[in-house]
């Protein structure tokens, strides 16, 4: 939960600080992430091999955030069978796990302590989509 009253009614930078938090995250535990232009979402590789490995949602109210993601480490990708996650039928859905990258979910928590400072930071700034 934050409050964009105090830290500026910025909702795209608030997007981008959060997609920018599970990048760092990502790289923090070896795997290069990328947003897509054009595309909701976190990605992996490139081409056809593209594909999604997390998101996020949020929802403000009178300027205070509710907000969450997700970051697929290791789920029943078949789940995603009978979905179009975002929309998005083009590309297929990916975890950590199917990326070679299985740990426990602590290490995912300690990662996202580890990139939390630049998050918060990345708030203050004027957030630069690459």
């Amino acid at each position: 939960m934050l409050d964009l009253e105090r830290r500026g009614r910025d909702v795209r930078n608030l997007v981008c600080s959060l997609e920018g938090w599970m990048i760092s995250t990502l790289a923090d535990l070896g795997i290069s992430a990328h947003r897509a232009p054009g595309r909701i979402g976190i990605w992996v590789g490139e081409g056809p091999a593209e594909a999604k490995i997390a998101a996020l949602g949020i929802r403000i109210k009178r300027w205070v955030t509710l907000h969450g993601f997700a970051i697929n480490v290791a789920p029943d990708l078949s789940h995603f069978g009978g979905i179009v996650p975002c929309g998005i039928s083009e590309f297929g859905v990916t975890s950590m796990k199917a990326l070679g990258k299985e740990m426990p979910l602590t290490r995912v928590d300690d990662a996202l302590k580890r990139t939390f400072p630049s998050f918060v930071s990345d708030l203050s700034l004027t957030c630069k989509v690459s």
